[in-house]
C-alpha cells in the first residue's frame, strides 16, 4: 500500500472541529495510541528514512496492535511512502523478538487521535505528547499506483480548511527527538 499523508501544525483542536463539522466531515472514532520506535542493526533509519514501530491503539476499550513498516518517502512535498502494516496479538513478545534479532528501541511515541472521514480521505486531529496539535490528512492507495492527484486534492482539502502553511514532512517522532 502506498501511504498518500499530509501532515500540518493548527491553531487549536476547537476550531478545526468546527471546521471538520461544517465541510461534512464525520468524526469516526477517538483512539488513543503508543509507538514504539525501533532502529535496525543493519541500517540507520533516521538516515534512510524508513520506520519500524509496534502500535497498540485502544478506541472504546477494544485494543489493537500492529508492526508497521514505512519506506524512505518518495517526493518532497508530502509523507507519501510505502507502507506495510499487520496485526499481532502481544506487543511485549514482538519487542522482544525485535530485541533478539537485534532491533534497538529508539522512543514511544503517545497521542490521542480523533478521526474523521471525508470523501475518500482519512483525517486525524492528533493531540501527542509534547508537541503542538497537528492535522493529518492521507489517501491510500494501492501500490504502483500515481499518488500526485492524490497528494494534490489533499492540499486542496487543506486550503478549503484555512490551513496553506505550517505543513511538516518530519514524523512526530522526529520532532520529538528535535527537542
Amino acid at each position: 500500500m502506498i501511504e498518500v499523508e499530509v501532515k500540518a501544525k493548527i491553531e487549536n483542536f476547537d476550531t478545526m472541529r468546527k471546521k471538520l463539522d461544517e465541510l461534512g466531515a464525520k468524526k469516526t472514532k477517538t483512539e488513543s495510541q503508543e509507538d514504539l520506535y525501533f532502529n535496525s542493526p543493519i541500517v540507520d533509519f533516521a538516515e534512510t528514512d524508513e520506520a519500524l514501530r509496534i502500535r497498540t491503539t485502544i478506541s472504546e476499550d477494544v485494543k489493537h496492535i500492529f508492526i508497521t513498516y514505512k519506506g524512505p518517502k518518495i517526493n518532497n512535498k508530502s509523507k507519501t511512502r510505502e507502507e506495510v502494516e499487520m496485526g499481532i496479538e502481544d506487543s511485549i513478545k514482538a519487542k522482544q523478538i525485535f530485541e533478539h534479532i537485534g532491533f534497538k528501541e529508539v522512543r514511544a511515541v503517545r497521542k490521542n487521535r480523533d478521526y474523521y472521514s471525508y470523501k475518500n480521505f482519512e483525517i486525524s486531529l492528533d493531540d501527542v505528547e509534547g508537541l503542538e496539535p497537528y492535522m493529518e490528512i492521507e489517501i491510500g492507495l494501492e501500490d504502483g499506483s500515481d499518488y500526485k492527484e492524490a497528494q494534490e486534492s489533499i492540499f486542496k482539502l487543506f486550503e478549503k480548511l484555512g490551513i496553506t502553511d505550517g505543513f511538516e514532512r518530519t514524523s512526530y517522532l522526529e520532532l520529538l527527538e528535535q527537542l
